[in-house]
C-alpha cells in the first residue's frame, strides 16, 4: 500500500516558484499565434485552423467537420467571431485571477494550489457571478516553474442571477510551455456546463484541443523588445 504524503500552508500570490510560474503565462500583447484546434463533443467534431496573418474572412477556416451538433457550432462560431481568437491560448489574467493568498498542497513534484477566483478585466458580470460560487484549483511544477493545470467546478447547484438555476459548471485548462520563449499556453480546454430556467435547459459539453500551433511577434522590432527585457535582471517581488 502506498501514499502521498502533502505538505499544507498559504503562500502569497507571486512568491517564490509561483513568480515564475505567473511569469511564463504573462505573454506581451505582441504575441500572436497561428493554430489548428479540434472541437468535440459527444455528437461531433469540427476542426478549424486559424491565422492572424491571412485576410479578414480567412482568418478561422473550417477544415473538418464530422456529425451534427448545433451547440458544437455555436461555441465554435462564438470563438471565430472574437477580434483575436489566439488569445485563448494565452492565460495572461491569471495573477489576477489568483487574488492575493493561494493554499498550496506541497505534493513533492507537484503543487496542488487553492484559490478563490478574483475578477479580472477579462471577466463579464456573468463569469464574476459564477466564479464566486465556483472551487478552484491549480496545478504547479515547483522545480520548473510552470502551471500544468487549472480547474474550476461547482460544488451544488445554484440559483442564476436573473432566475433558472446553474445545475452543472465544470471548466479545464492544460497548459504546455512554448519551446523558443518558454511562455505558458492553453493547449487544451474541456467545458461540460448545463443551465435551466422555464421550459428551457441549456448545455456545452465538448473539448477544445490545439493539436498544432506556431507563435510569433507581429514585427521582428517587437520580438526584439522581448528579447531584451527577458534579459534584464528580474528583481525579487
Amino acid at each position: 500500500m502506498s501514499f502521498v504524503l502533502s505538505i499544507a500552508f498559504p503562500l502569497i500570490v507571486g512568491t517564490g516558484p509561483m513568480d515564475e510560474a505567473l511569469r511564463a503565462t504573462e505573454a506581451p500583447d505582441s504575441l500572436r499565434a497561428a493554430f489548428t484546434v479540434e472541437m468535440s463533443s459527444a455528437k461531433a467534431s469540427r476542426t478549424f485552423a486559424f491565422d492572424p496573418r491571412e485576410p479578414e474572412g480567412r482568418r478561422w477556416q473550417l477544415i473538418i467537420a464530422r456529425g451534427e451538433d448545433g451547440d458544437l457550432d455555436q461555441a465554435a462560431a462564438a470563438w471565430g467571431a472574437e477580434a483575436a481568437p489566439d488569445g485563448r491560448l494565452f492565460p495572461d489574467d491569471l495573477r489576477a485571477s489568483f487574488g492575493e493568498t493561494v493554499y498550496v498542497d506541497d505534493m513533492g513534484p507537484a503543487w496542488r494550489l487553492k484559490f478563490q477566483h478574483a475578477p479580472s478585466p477579462n471577466d463579464g458580470a456573468l463569469d464574476i457571478w459564477a466564479t464566486q460560487r465556483l472551487q478552484a484549483e491549480a496545478w504547479m511544477e515547483p522545480g520548473d516553474g510552470r502551471f500544468m493545470r487549472i480547474d474550476y467546478a461547482l460544488p451544488r447547484p445554484v440559483r442564476g442571477p436573473k432566475g433558472g438555476r446553474l445545475t452543472r459548471f465544470e471548466q479545464s485548462y492544460l497548459l504546455e510551455t512554448e519551446p523558443e520563449w518558454g511562455l505558458t499556453y492553453v493547449s487544451q480546454f474541456q467545458l461540460n456546463f448545463e443551465a435551466k430556467a422555464a421550459f428551457r435547459t441549456v448545455r456545452q459539453n465538448y473539448t477544445a484541443v490545439i493539436t498544432e500551433a506556431t507563435f510569433f511577434f507581429a514585427s521582428p522590432e517587437l520580438e526584439q523588445h522581448f528579447v531584451s527585457a527577458q534579459l534584464e535582471p528580474v528583481w525579487p517581488r
